[in-house]
C-alpha cells in the first residue's frame, strides 16, 4: 500500500509556479534552478536555503544546474554555450571557472559514481571531463533539421551510462539512445495519433538488465515499454517500439492531459500529476499514487490551486510546484497484495466511492477457517464446542458496529443542525470507525464545518470536539485558518497551546495575538485551564527559595556567578538602588505561573519571519513587554546554570530561540524601554550577565589555545627510564 504524508512548503516561486529544473545535491539536499537566474541549494527537513547563486542580469539559465558528489562542485549552463563550475564557498558566479562550447546545451546528466554527462541539442552526448579539456571541440548532429528534444534522463546498464531522450518533429516522436563505452546510437519510433494522443510524460528505469521506458499520453494511458538489447546500428535504420499497456487514468478524453506527470516510486507504484484520479468534475487536479500490479488508486491528495506539470522524486519525497510553492510530499510504499487491495476497495469512505463493489468478504473467510480450526481441536480434545453460536455472536457484534457507525455525509448534517451533545457524540463515534488514506482531507473539510457554525452561532462552540480534530495531527493552518480565530475569541487557552504545537504555518500576525492574549491574561484565571505542561515544572520555581540574601560564596557554573561583574571583581562598584531586582538571583522566582510559562514556551518554538513578525510585536504594551522580557530573561539564566546550556525535556525553547526573541523585542521597543523607569534595571541587569558570559567565553578560548599548544608538544622519548616534570600554566 502507498501513503502521501503531510506536505510542507520548501520555497516560494516568485517567477509563477515552475522551476526550471530540481536535482539531488546529497543526503536531504536539493539543487533548485529557478526559471530567472538564480541557482539556490535547500536542506529539505530544515526547509532553509544553504547557497544562492545568480548570473548576470544580462544572462539567463538555460538547462538545470547538477551537483557533481565526486568533485563537490555545482553544474550550470548559461546562455547555452557558457558553463561555469564552483563550488560552496564560491560567492560570486563571474569569478568561478568558465568554458565557452560550440554547440548549444540542451541537459547536464549526472550519475552516481561516474562523470555528468552533457546532452547537446544536436543529440551529440560528451563526458565533461572529455569537453573541459577541450572546450572548442566540434559536435556533430544527431538528429535531423527541425527536431527537437522533448525529453531525457540516463541511466546505468552494467556500469556504463546510457542517455536516452526524446524528440518531436511535425507530431512525429523518436526515442535515442546513446551509450559511450562502447559508442552506440540507436534510433526507434515512438506510437502517437488520434486515438491515443500524443505522448505527455515519460520515466525511465532498469528492471535487472531491462531498460523500461514508462510513457504517459494525453489520453491518461500508461504503456510499459521495454528498450530492445544496444548492439550497433544506424540511426537511419528505425523501427517501431512494442508497447504493453499499464495502466488507464479515468476521466480522460482523447488530448484531454497537456500538464501532466508521472514517477515510478517502485515496480509496482507510479505517482501520477495533473489528471483526474476518478470520474468526479469536481477535483481536477490531484497528485495520486496507483497500484501498476492491480491497476489500483491508492492514495491521492486535491491540488485546489492547480500545478505546472512538473514532478520530481527523490529519497522518499514528492516535489510539486503547486501554486507560488515548492511543495514536498513525503510518501511511503509498501509490498501490495490482493487481500489489502481488496480491502480497499471493500471500505468506501468518499462520495465517488459509493457504487457497490462485488468482492470476496475476507472477514467471513477468516472467522470460518478460525471456527472449522475450532471444531478440529475439541474433537480432539473430546470438548464440545457450538460453532454456530460463535458466527451468530460476531455476527451480533457485526451488526451492533454497524448500527454505531457513522457516514461522513450524516455527521456534516449533524454538525449544520445537531446538539453541541450530539456534535460530539457522532463524532467521537466516526473516528473510531474511520478507516482512510484521505484522512487529513476529511477531518480538514469537518473543522471548517465545525468552524464556520461556531461563526454563525456565538453559543455553538464545541470544544471537546475540536479538541479531538486537533488531535489527529494531519491539520495545518492553511487548511482551516479560521480555527485560531474562534480559539481567540473564545480564550481558549488549551486549544491555542494546541495549535501553536502542530501548526507549523501559522502567520506572525496570529503568532503575536496569541502572544497578546497570553501575556495579558491573568495567572488567577489560568488556574483551573487544562494545558499541557510537559517538563516546564521541571525548570520553573515558582516560590522563592531565598527569601533573604546571603552572602556565601557560590561556585561558578558555566561562567555564572553572583559576584561576576561587568569589568573587574576588584573593582567595587556603587550600591543598587532597593527598587531595583539584583542582578543575578539563581534563587529568584519565576515572573509568571507554570501555566503561563507553558503556553510562552509555544510562542518561543512556533516558526517566523523576522520581517514579519518585529511590524507585528510593536503592538504589544508596555507590562506586557516588560513581563516578556522578564520571563525570557529568567530562562536565560537558568540555561546558564547548566554546563550544557540545555534544559530537560522535549518542547523546551533552545538558547538561540531565547535570545532571537530578546533580540526581536529590543528592536521593537528600544526606545520604550529606555524611557521606562521599570526596564532600566532590568536592561542594566541583562547587559552585565550577557557580557560576564562574554567574557568567560572569551577565557575559555584562551585556556583552549593553550591547551591545544601543549597537546602539539611531542613528548620525549626515554628508554629504561622516566621523568617527572611540572609544568607551571601560571
Amino acid at each position: 500500500m502507498a501513503r502521501l504524508c503531510e506536505d510542507f512548503m520548501l520555497c516560494g516561486l516568485p517567477s509563477g509556479g515552475s522551476v526550471r529544473g530540481l536535482e539531488p545535491a546529497g543526503p536531504d539536499h536539493v539543487i533548485v534552478t529557478h526559471t530567472d537566474r538564480t541557482v539556490t541549494v535547500y536542506k529539505v527537513s530544515d526547509q532553509k536555503p544553504l547557497g544562492s547563486w545568480s548570473v548576470k542580469q544580462t544572462q539567463a539559465i538555460s538547462c538545470p544546474a547538477i551537483y557533481n558528489s565526486q568533485t563537490k562542485e555545482y553544474v550550470v549552463v548559461h546562455d547555452k554555450k557558457v558553463l561555469r563550475i564552483w563550488k560552496d564557498e564560491d560567492v560570486n558566479l563571474e569569478k568561478v571557472f568558465k568554458a565557452t562550447l560550440l554547440a548549444d546545451v540542451c541537459r547536464i546528466h549526472m550519475l552516481p559514481d561516474t562523470e555528468p554527462l552533457v546532452l547537446f541539442e544536436g543529440g551529440a552526448v560528451r563526458r565533461l571531463d572529455v569537453l573541459l579539456t577541450d572546450p572548442q571541440q566540434e559536435i556533430e548532429d544527431i538528429v535531423s533539421e527541425g527536431e527537437v528534444i522533448r525529453w531525457s534522463d540516463s541511466v546505468l546498464e552494467a556500469g556504463s551510462p546510457i542517455v536516452v531522450f526524446i524528440t518531436e518533429k511535425n507530431g512525429a516522436f523518436h526515442l535515442y539512445t546513446q551509450k559511450l563505452n562502447p559508442d552506440m546510437q540507436q534510433k526507434f519510433k515512438l506510437d502517437s495519433g488520434e486515438e491515443i494522443g500524443c505522448p505527455v510524460s515519460f520515466a525511465l528505469s532498469l528492471n535487472q538488465e531491462d531498460i523500461i521506458l514508462t510513457c504517459l499520453y494525453s489520453d491518461g494511458s500508461i504503456y510499459k515499454t521495454e528498450l530492445p538489447p544496444r548492439r550497433r546500428s544506424c540511426v537511419e535504420n528505425e523501427q517501431a517500439l512494442p508497447r504493453s499497456s499499464l495502466l488507464k487514468l479515468p476521466g480522460c478524453k482523447a488530448r484531454s492531459l497537456q500538464r501532466a506527470a508521472i514517477r515510478l516510486l517502485d515496480e509496482a507504484h507510479i505517482a501520477v500529476l495533473g489528471a483526474p484520479h476518478s470520474l468526479q468534475p469536481t477535483v481536477k487536479e490531484s497528485l495520486s499514487i496507483w497500484n501498476t500490479t492491480f491497476q489500483t488508486l491508492l492514495t491521492w491528495k486535491e491540488l485546489p490551486e492547480g500545478s505546472c506539470g512538473q514532478l520530481w522524486c527523490y529519497s522518499g519525497k514528492l516535489y510539486v510546484p503547486h501554486g507560488k510553492v515548492l511543495t514536498v510530499v513525503p510518501f511511503t510504499c509498501e509490498t501490495s497484495s490482493l487481500a489489502a487491495v481488496l480491502g480497499k476497495l471493500q471500505q468506501p469512505n468518499t462520495a465517488e466511492m459509493k457504487t457497490a463493489f462485488t468482492v470476496v468478504n475476507w472477514n467471513a473467510l477468516l472467522y470460518d477457517e478460525e471456527a472449522e480450526g475450532l471444531q478440529q481441536a475439541a474433537a480432539r480434545s473430546g470438548a464440545k464446542l457450538e460453532p454456530k453460536r460463535i458466527l451468530r455472536s460476531r455476527k451480533s457484534q457485526g451488526a451492533s458496529t454497524q448500527q454505531q457507525s457513522i457516514s461522513q455525509d450524516q455527521l456534516l448534517n449533524q454538525i449544520q443542525t445537531g446538539t453541541l451533545e450530539k456534535v460530539e457524540e457522532d463524532l467521537h463515534i466516526f473516528f473510531n470507525n474511520l478507516q482512510s488514506p484521505n484522512t487529513q482531507l476529511i477531518t480538514a473539510q469537518i473543522t471548517t464545518k465545525l468552524v464556520h457554525r461556531c461563526l454563525e452561532e456565538v453559543k455553538f462552540y464545541p470544544q471537546k470536539a475540536l479538541v479531538q480534530l486537533l488531535q489527529t495531527q494531519v491539520l495545518s493552518y492553511s487548511l482551516c485558518p479560521d480555527l485560531v480565530a474562534v480559539a481567540l475569541s473564545k480564550a481558549d487557552y488549551f486549544l491555542l497551546q494546541l495549535c501553536l504545537q502542530q501548526f507549523p504555518d501559522i502567520p506572525e500576525a496570529v503568532t503575536c495575538a496569541c502572544l497578546k492574549l497570553f501575556l495579558s491574561v491573568s495567572d488567577s484565571d489560568l488556574q483551573d485551564v487544562t494545558l499541557d505542561f510537559g517538563d516546564v515544572a521541571c525548570y520553573i520555581d515558582i516560590e522563592n527559595q531565598s527569601p533573604q540574601h546571603t552572602e556565601t560564596p557560590e561556585v561558578v557554573q558555566n561562567g555564572f556567578s553572583p559576584g561576576l561583574l561587568e569589568n573587574s571583581c576588584d573593582l567595587p562598584l556603587p550600591p543598587v538602588k532597593s527598587h531595583q531586582p539584583p542582578a543575578f538571583d539563581v534563587n529568584s522566582k519565576c515572573p509568571v505561573s507554570l501555566q503561563k510559562a507553558a503556553l510562552l514556551n509555544e510562542i518561543l518554538l512556533s516558526s517566523y519571519s523576522e520581517t514579519f513578525l518585529l511590524p507585528h510585536l510593536k503592538d504589544l504594551s508596555a507590562p506586557q513587554v516588560m513581563l516578556f522580557l522578564q520571563y525570557m530573561k529568567y530562562l536565560y539564566v537558568k540555561y546558564s546554570e547548566t554546563v550544557n546550556t540545555e534544559l530537560p525535556g522535549e518542547r523546551v525553547p533552545t538558547v538561540n530561540q531565547v535570545l532571537d526573541w530578546i533580540s526581536l523585542l529590543l528592536d521593537a521597543h528600544f526606545t520604550l524601554l529606555v524611557m521606562t523607569p521599570e526596564a532600566r534595571g532590568l536592561l542594566t541587569h541583562l547587559h552585565k550577565f550577557v557580557r560576564s558570559q562574554v567574557k568567560f567565553y572569551s577565557e575559555l578560548s584562551k585556556i583552549e589555545g593553550s591547551i591545544q599548544g601543549l597537546h602539539q608538544v611531542k613528548p620525549l622519548s626515554y628508554d629504561s627510564r622516566y621523568s617527572i616534570e611540572v609544568i607551571k600554566l601560571f
